[in-house]
């Protein structure tokens, strides 16, 4: 008996020639993906505009791959929902629902875990199990909207800066991107997603001749190199230049600005000299500088500075001219930082399945 084939997350000239195979006209495939994408229907017996025979054909040879929610966890002030989705194989994601003020905004994941080793991060601590597909990616994001559909609302913007290097992903990620954008998916201009990267030079330079002009941000977190290497591991192979050289091209090629991160850490890259040493860094670049104080990760040790050193570091930047915001804090009630929940869900089953055993 041969395996069915997942039929969610292809484009519609994919599964045109999928079901070509087996009979189906080709035009049913625009039908489909609606319904799959802009429906959410996840039966093929719901597919009400095709046939009872058509029907019959694709529950024969193919299947509908999408998740289940494993954990939910709700902020107190209600603008931030952290899902802990689950996909065919067991494996399961963090995605993060944040109702922002100019929209709701959908953070997903490209990997389950992460392989990166950045100290602050969650996600890197029981390291990368697997790729998630364009279809698992774009799961995440059909899985919010259709919750916000009930308030009468939809998913405005995308961020790709969930568990994961995304940059490590690369074909699954810019073929989510793609079908992020298609008409019969979510329709949704490039210019409302962004994707967040460590730092993989070739890779940046390759997104920036895809035509695909998405927000860049760059994982910077530290003025420099000495630092930087301590904090991600990932700058050993591409150091702090090599990646502000690229990110350049990246700008000079869309016309995008990029948006540098900065974690802010308590007695390890939040002093005075650090921020001038950040103003060096930036002075003639398009670019915005985007303060993160740390959440706190119990494994990692690490401290979030006081309000008034986060204060005094956005200071300096402001007054030599630097484009700079602090991140409004949402959902650090309920571990909305990456990786922390499924860390968390993780831990907690180990230890049941440790007392079941004793």
């Amino acid at each position: 008996m041969s395996m069915k084939i997942n039929i969610f997350g292809m484009f519609i000239t994919e599964i045109a020639t999928h079901i070509s195979a087996y009979g189906l006209p080709k035009f049913r495939a625009g039908q489909i993906a609606k319904w799959l994408y802009q429906h959410d229907v996840d039966d093929f017996d719901d597919m009400t505009n095709l046939s009872k025979n058509d029907r019959l054909l694709l529950i024969e040879h193919f299947v509908i791959h999408k998740v289940l929610a494993e954990a939910t966890e709700q902020s107190a002030d209600g603008k931030t929902s952290k899902y802990l989705l689950r996909f065919h194989d067991g494996v399961a994601v963090e995605t993060v629902l944040m109702r922002q003020s100019y929209g709701n905004s959908v953070c997903v994941s490209t990997q389950v875990g992460c392989a990166m080793g950045c100290v602050f991060c969650a996600s890197t601590l029981n390291g990368v199990t697997r790729n998630l597909t364009a279809g698992e990616i774009l799961a995440q994001v059909l899985y919010v909207n259709k919750l916000l559909q009930q308030e009468q609302a939809h998913v405005n913007t995308i961020v790709i800066m969930g568990a994961g290097e995304p940059l490590a992903n690369y074909d699954h990620v810019v073929n989510f991107m793609r079908l992020c954008h298609e008409e019969y998916c979510l329709n949704l201009s490039y210019r409302n997603i962004t994707l967040s990267t460590s730092g993989l030079v070739p890779e940046i330079d390759k997104l920036a001749t895809e035509g695909i002009p998405v927000t860049l941000s760059i994982s910077l977190h530290a003025p420099n190199n000495e630092i930087r290497s301590q904090l991600m591991p990932i700058n050993n192979r591409y150091p702090l230049f090599e990646v502000m050289a690229a990110a350049n091209r990246y700008a000079q090629q869309t016309g995008r600005q990029v948006t540098y991160e900065y974690v802010l850490i308590a007695d390890v890259n939040d002093q005075a000299h650090h921020a001038k040493q950040l103003v060096t860094l930036m002075r003639g670049r398009l670019a915005n500088v985007n303060l993160i104080p740390v959440n706190p990760v119990i494994e990692r040790g690490l401290l979030r500075p006081s309000k008034k050193q986060i204060q005094l570091f956005e200071q300096i930047l402001l007054e030599r001219k630097i484009n700079v915001t602090v991140r409004r804090e949402m959902g650090t009630d309920i571990l909305a930082a990456c990786g922390q929940l499924r860390h968390k869900v993780l831990t907690e089953s180990e230890l049941k399945a440790n007392c079941d055993t004793e």
